[in-house]
């Protein structure tokens, strides 16, 4: 039986992504690429009531990986507070960190993501409301991200 490892988020970013640009070994032809990396922390909040009808929030924190092309776009359209719709994976890695001790992080390796709002600018979702912000960033020349959800 084949397994299924899938995972859909909406929530908001905790901060601005980080991105990094590593080497990637290209034995084919012998040279160097960069292969970008960009990481980002991201909040869902759910919402219940407990026994005596008081209103309970609560909210996860989700560290989530965005790599090569993905990730060129999140580092020019994601921002702290961006309301983002996320598909992706969950992954597991360990490692050990320089005091020797044995370290574990569960990561959601996005496939692809769609910016739902961004409270932080909203003066651009008005100027540019008939325009994709996807536009400028997408080219015939980009590789396809994937099925969209929509």
């Amino acid at each position: 039986m084949v397994g299924v490892n899938k995972v859909i988020l909406i929530g908001n970013l905790g901060k601005n992504p980080d991105v990094v640009a590593l080497p990637q070994d290209n034995r084919r032809d012998e040279g160097i690429n960069i292969v970008k990396k960009a990481s980002f922390s991201l909040a869902t909040t759910e919402y219940h009531k407990n026994r005596d009808g008081e209103k309970i929030e609560q909210t996860e924190w989700h560290n989530v990986v965005c790599w090569r092309q993905l990730a060129e776009i999140a580092e020019k359209i994601l921002r702290k507070g961006t309301q983002v719709y996320v598909e992706g994976k969950l992954q597991t890695r360990s490692w050990e960190d320089k005091d020797g001790n044995k370290r574990h992080i569960t990561e959601v390796v996005a496939e692809n993501f769609t910016v739902l709002a961004n409270r932080n600018r909203p003066e651009e979702t008005r100027v540019n409301a008939e325009r994709d912000p996807l536009e400028t960033i997408l080219t015939s020349e980009t590789e396809p991200l994937g099925d969209l959800p929509f």
